[in-house]
């Protein structure tokens, strides 16, 4: 077979769903084809205008084949290149998350360079980086994984020396978007299944993130407690955060309903949880409905989570535990955003004797 990964993105989903004979593989994150006459030609045909990286071994396979026509990463047999990254990861316990990123700067490494890993130099990388910067306005978050992706691989891997002379790029200062109270109460008032309005009032509730909603059990509801256990979040920790009376109510009519097993939101195949971007397409739709133009992603129900229980007059010290920062510098962020002491400032305008009315004449 051809095997085929890209990160994710609609309408490269959708472009391989039109080739015959695909499949998806979920737990490795890949399509595969078959390898038969004709299936890459048509595979070419369909990404056409694409950049990629082509294995070597294909490329004899049609005639006056371009490698920068397709996609990311394209290769014969396994799980893709870098197979020895990846064991290497996954021995070391990295989350999925991370495994996932550190092979797809490694590939679109390579696939920027067009050349082999052992002929990689300083400024290659240096190169790479300042493309991500410039053509591709990457945010320092990003760069910054991909500084830890390639000092992981040539660095401790390969025991390249030159990567440690690469210097990270200035934290950006980023407040998080908040959604008010009556916004919140908008988003969840206007979803009517019952399933995606629990999903929305629990990330609320108890400030989960996306990958924490998706992978929540039944059975981390500690009802005696009204508490929700986290298992294996950020950073492989385990932690606790508020089960709320309202929510867990909701929640009981939806498991009543639905009757799911494990998982307490599953997905669609049996036996497997609710994939991250269908949570994703909920808050969206639920945030469209409410008529909010402001530019917010589910992942803001958790900032506005924190920021109301500060504004609520709640610790900082015990929002830090709810939402399992390990710093809690990452928490104080929060401070910057409530309305708690802005509220009371009076702006200097309303200070000023104004004459009212149209003046205009």
């Amino acid at each position: 077979m051809i095997t085929v990964s890209f990160p994710y993105d609609p309408l490269l989903v959708a472009t391989a769903k039109t080739i015959p004979g695909h499949r998806w593989h979920p737990a490795e994150n890949y399509w595969s084809f078959p390898n038969s006459n004709g299936t890459l030609e048509k595979m070419l045909e369909a990404f056409q205008g694409v950049e990629i990286h082509i294995d070597p071994a294909l490329q004899g396979t049609v005639p006056n084949l371009q490698t920068n026509i397709l996609i990311p990463s394209l290769e014969k047999g396994g799980k893709g290149g870098f197979e020895d990254l990846r064991r290497e990861l996954v021995t070391r316990k990295y989350s999925y998350k991370t495994v996932k990123g550190y092979l797809y700067y490694n590939r679109d490494f390579l696939s920027f360079l067009k050349k082999a890993a052992h002929d990689v130099t300083d400024s290659d990388i240096k190169d790479y980086l300042l493309h991500l910067a410039e053509e591709r306005q990457s945010a320092t978050a990003t760069l910054n994984q991909a500084i830890n992706a390639l000092k992981f691989y040539y660095g401790t891997m390969l025991k390249k020396k030159f990567l440690y002379e690469i210097k990270r790029p200035r934290k950006d200062k980023i407040l998080p978007e908040v959604l008010s109270k009556e916004e919140v109460s908008r988003i969840i008032n206007g979803t009517a299944n019952i399933k995606h309005k629990a999903i929305l009032m629990t990330i609320y509730s108890s400030g989960l993130r996306l990958g924490e909603t998706a992978r929540l059990e039944q059975a981390h509801l500690d009802r005696d407690r009204m508490l929700i256990f986290v298992k294996g979040a950020k950073g492989r920790k385990d932690r606790y955060t508020l089960l709320s009376p309202k929510a867990l109510e909701l929640i009981d009519l939806y498991i009543k309903r639905y009757e799911p097993r494990k998982w307490l939101f599953e997905g669609a195949k049996a036996g497997r949880y609710l994939s991250r971007r269908s949570i994703e397409k909920v808050f969206e739709q639920a945030r469209d409905r409410a008529g909010i133009k402001k530019d917010v992603s589910v992942h803001d129900l958790r900032h506005s989570f924190a920021t109301h229980l500060l504004e609520g007059g709640t610790d900082l010290r015990y929002i830090q535990e709810l939402l399992g920062h390990a710093s809690s510098k990452t928490t104080e962020i929060y401070t910057h955003v409530s309305t708690k002491s802005l509220g009371r400032i009076r702006s200097p305008l309303d200070n000023l004797d104004l004459e009212g009315g149209d003046n205009n004449r």
